[in-house]
């Protein structure tokens, strides 16, 4: 891969995104050290757009640095997994409880359809977990708080990085599928506090499938 293939975002961005992707694909493993020289040769650029790329990483939190030892993917322990979904579970219900008091109806329409391709998905993991991510997205997206979208986005990064995603789990799928239709039921009653109880469950137990 040269470096001309990556323009024209800016270069670090492109690698910061390349790195990103072998990280979530497993590529390259929770604790694992990146081999800097390595990467830097396999994408045919210099070291220093590749450490302004690690430096993005590490403030997403994928990447950990280590003093004169360089970066590592990031190991999540069984507090940080019940943190981030602590907080996913505040920061999400909070936006279901907005969207189902205030959504359009075109709004609720495009989540509903969501929901329909997610129902179409539930055999094949890897469709559910995309269709599933822009579900929750755009549930931030109507709610319409760029700072809590920013913080969600962040956290699903430390999210992935569970080896034992909830959605690994034998039968987790049609599970999270029926929890889903709970919190669908009720943005289409436009009932906040019944929408946020809902969300909050199911991240409630999307922690203990992923624990």
């Amino acid at each position: 891969m040269s470096a001309l293939s990556l323009a024209p975002r800016a270069l670090y961005e492109e690698v910061a995104e390349l790195l990103r992707q072998r990280i979530f694909s497993r590529e390259l493993e929770p604790g694992s050290w990146i081999d800097e020289l390595k990467i830097a040769e396999e994408y045919g650029i210099s070291r220093t757009p590749l450490r302004e790329a690690l430096k993005v990483l590490a403030a997403e939190g994928l990447v950990t640095m280590k003093v004169r030892r360089g970066a590592y993917v990031t190991e999540v322990s069984d507090k940080d997994l019940a943190d981030v979904y602590h907080l996913l579970a505040l920061l999400e219900s909070d936006a279901a409880g907005v969207v189902a008091g205030r959504a359009s109806e075109a709004e609720l329409a495009e989540l509903k359809a969501l929901h329909t391709e997610l129902k179409a998905a539930v055999k094949k993991r890897d469709e559910f977990f995309a269709i599933n991510e822009r579900f929750h997205m755009r549930i931030l997206e109507i709610a319409d708080n760029r700072w809590r979208q920013q913080m969600v986005a962040d956290l699903r990064k430390v999210m992935k990085l569970n080896r034992h995603n909830s959605l690994l789990k034998t039968g987790r799928l049609a599970e999270s599928l029926a929890e889903h239709q709970a919190v669908m039921d009720a943005l289409l009653a436009r009932d906040p506090e019944l929408t946020q109880a809902r969300m909050q469950a199911h991240f409630q137990n999307g922690l203990e499938a992923a624990a």
